[in-house]
Order: structure tokens, then C-alpha cells, then sequence
């Protein structure tokens, strides 16, 4: 079962207690947390992976569920990427350095170094890949992603030396684990966002994404950071954690064209905040984490000339309606943002370890690795047994 324990409470694991100059012994089993099917799981003994080249061995300390493992064990799919055969579930994880490939020691990385796990190996000779744009590979290999079968939810898991990012004494597995999700929001809000101090930026979406891309920009030096949801409650986590300001949109009347009232909406995000359409005190960017249509049209019309849009979220529609009208008469810069690319773990790891980013928040339930399956149920319900909203499970390694 599941065990509810206040986010300052983090329970230390046994993993944490290592000390980097006492290795781990290796164990000769590798229990995993395998999807065979739309909601069929299994707990299977897969063979411990043997390092090569560059390659490090890490045992999993800690795992986040992600939207997107939720969605797999649900759907079996997402977008072109369909499940064709039993795929180990889990990308978030953060563990302990136990076997290191021949040359994997150029890299600096040690047995016993406390890591972080990025989780897609790209080819590295393609024109992206030599471009610094990575994360575009054609080739990527991504944790729980088909064809790749295996994922992070076992004890082991093989990385290349240079994906596995240490991670400093004062930083928990569980910030570990949260990285990969917070390498994310660097990546919309930092790199692609080039988000400053002193700029207004509007988060779309106070979901797991959507809370650390605010999280980010508030780290940054952002002066307001603007929540919108549709949920009341998780805009008041929102403001309890990093938002200046929040809007919960009105209910579209019945007649109401969808265009109307995304313009109506974006009017009084405006004219309610006191945000003024140009010049200083206007939205610089919009992080827009849902993919829903009006969150898409709101995100564009409430920026200010100059500004930049990043969508985030993909929602379940990929063919939606843009007003192009503000996209050309206020020149916005307009990206997609897909997962995270170089300098991003770096930058994530180092806000965390600095206070600039707490981490601990937002971490609502935890998880034995026997209970895996209600880990996910319960972050598919968006709500545990008790009522409490779930905004990150985490789920300890196995025993």
C-alpha cells in the first residue's frame, strides 16, 4: 500500500546511506515492472545488464510516474509510438553508480556516485545531434518509449557514462528522480523560453509540467509568474507554491463561439490582473502545458508584441486552431519544446541544489515497488484514497 508521508518527511532509503566509497554489492536478480498489454502489467525477473564501452551500470534508488507511463499502461500507445512487445514501464529515476563499462571512467563518473538518469540516448552522428539539438534525434533510444523495452522501473538500468548526472549530498534520490520532469520545464522556460529577470510569464496548466515550468521561471527572476487552471485546487497549490498571481477561466457560455471566447478569456486575464496588452508589465512569455485549444488561442493573444509562445503539453488533439492574425501583427516567436537537450539536467540539478527550486512539494504519495500498479491508478485518478490530489508518486526501488 501506499504510504502518505509529509513532503519535509522524505523517508531515507537504504541506497542513501551509501557512502560513494563503499560500492554497493551487485545482486543477480533485476525484478522489473513490465507492460505486456492495455492494463497488463507483470512483475518479471529480467537478467542484470552487463555494461560495455561507456556504458554505466545504475541501481534505481527512486521513480516518478509520468503522464505518460500512466498513458502507455492505458492505451498501449502514444501518437506513432505503439507497444508490439512487453516494455519495462519508467523513465524519472535517480540511483547509485554499481559497474562501470571499460572506457566509462573518462567520463569522471565512479562507482558509488549519486546520479540522476536521462533517459534518451540519441545517436550522436546525425546533423541534430552535432548541432546541440539532441533531443531531435531520429534515432533516439527513450527509456519506456517502443520499440525500446526497457525502462526504469527494476533494480538496474544501463546508461552511457555521460547521461548520468551526479548529484550533489544536500540533493535527495527523489529531487533525483524529479530531474527528469523538472529537465522539461529548463528546457520550455530556460532554453527555448530564454525566460529573464524581471519578465511576466503565464503558465497554462498547473499540473506536474505546468508547476515546475513556473518553478523555473520564478528561479530565474521572473517578477510575475500567472497560474491558469480550470481546477481550483490546483491553483491554490499553485499559489502556495511559486505563482504570483492565478486565473481560473469562466465557463464558456452556451452560445458562445470558441473563438469568442477565447478572446473574452484572454480580455480578462488582462484587465483582472491589471496586465497591460504592450510595454512594461506585459506578458514576455506563455507556457502554454496542456494542449488544450483555448489554453492554445488564450497563451498567444495575452502575449504582448515581440513576446514567445512554447507549447508544452501535447493534449489529445494535435490539429487545433491558431490565431495567426496575433502570430503576424505582433511578430511572436512561436516553438514546440520537446523533452530536454544539452545543458538542461546541469541547469535543473543546480537550482535544486542552490534553493531555488524545491523539489519536495511536490511529491504527494509514495510508493513500495510491489504496490507499482496503484502508483499508477492512483495518478491516473489524479486523487488518492483520502481526497488528497496527487501531483508526483514516487515508487521506492525493489527490495
Amino acid at each position: 500500500m501506499s504510504t502518505l508521508v509529509p513532503s519535509s518527511q522524505e523517508p531515507t532509503t537504504q541506497v542513501d546511506k551509501t557512502p560513494q566509497d563503499q560500492p554497493k554489492a551487485l545482486k543477480n536478480d533485476n525484478p522489473s515492472f513490465v507492460l505486456h498489454g492495455v492494463d497488463n502489467v507483470k512483475y518479471e525477473q529480467r537478467p542484470v545488464p552487463e555494461p560495455q564501452a561507456d556504458q554505466v551500470l545504475v541501481e534505481i534508488a527512486a521513480t516518478g510516474i509520468c503522464g505518460s507511463d500512466v498513458h502507455y499502461l492505458k492505451h498501449g500507445s502514444i501518437g506513432h509510438f505503439v507497444l508490439k512487445e512487453p516494455m519495462c514501464l519508467g523513465h524519472e529515476s535517480s540511483g547509485v553508480v554499481v559497474k562501470l563499462g571499460p572506457e566509462a571512467g573518462r567520463s569522471g563518473v565512479s562507482v558509488g556516485m549519486r546520479v540522476a538518469l536521462e533517459p534518451g540516448v540519441s545517436c550522436r552522428s546525425c546533423g541534430l545531434c552535432k548541432a546541440g539539438t539532441y533531443e531531435l534525434c531520429p534515432h533516439m533510444s527513450f527509456a519506456a518509449t517502443p520499440p525500446i523495452i526497457y525502462g526504469t522501473l527494476a533494480r538496474y538500468y544501463l546508461l552511457p557514462a555521460d547521461l548520468v548526472h551526479p548529484i550533489p549530498s544536500q540533493v535527495s534520490f527523489e529531487d533525483g528522480a524529479m530531474m527528469e520532469p523538472l529537465s522539461v520545464g529548463v528546457h520550455s522556460v530556460s532554453t527555448l523560453g530564454k525566460c529573464k529577470t524581471d519578465q511576466n510569464v503565464i503558465v497554462f496548466g498547473a499540473g506536474p509540467v505546468g508547476l515546475l515550468c513556473m518553478a523555473v521561471a520564478k528561479a530565474l527572476g521572473a517578477r510575475r509568474v500567472i497560474a491558469v487552471d480550470i481546477q481550483k485546487e490546483r491553483l491554490d497549490f499553485a499559489k502556495s507554491y511559486v505563482a504570483t498571481d492565478v486565473f481560473m477561466p469562466e465557463a464558456r457560455g452556451k452560445d458562445e463561439a470558441a473563438d469568442a471566447y477565447c478572446s473574452r478569456m484572454s480580455d480578462l486575464i488582462l484587465s483582472s490582473l491589471n496586465i497591460p496588452a504592450l510595454g512594461p508589465g506585459g506578458i514576455d512569455l506563455t507556457i502554454e502545458a496542456t494542449g488544450a485549444p483555448s489554453c492554445v488561442q488564450m497563451g498567444i493573444h495575452v502575449l504582448k508584441p515581440s513576446g514567445t509562445y512554447v507549447q508544452v503539453g501535447m493534449g489529445s488533439n494535435m490539429t487545433l486552431p491558431v490565431p495567426l492574425f496575433d502570430v503576424i501583427t505582433k511578430q511572436l516567436n512561436v516553438t514546440g519544446s520537446f523533452r530536454y537537450g544539452a545543458g538542461d539536467y546541469p541547469l535543473a540539478i543546480s537550482l535544486v541544489e542552490r534553493g531555488l527550486v524545491d523539489l519536495k512539494p511536490l511529491v504527494t504519495q509514495r510508493y513500495d515497488f510491489k504496490d507499482a500498479l496503484e502508483a499508477f491508478e492512483m495518478t491516473r485518478q489524479g486523487k488518492d484514497e483520502s481526497g488528497k490530489p496527487v501531483i508526483k508518486c514516487i515508487i521506492r526501488p525493489p527490495p
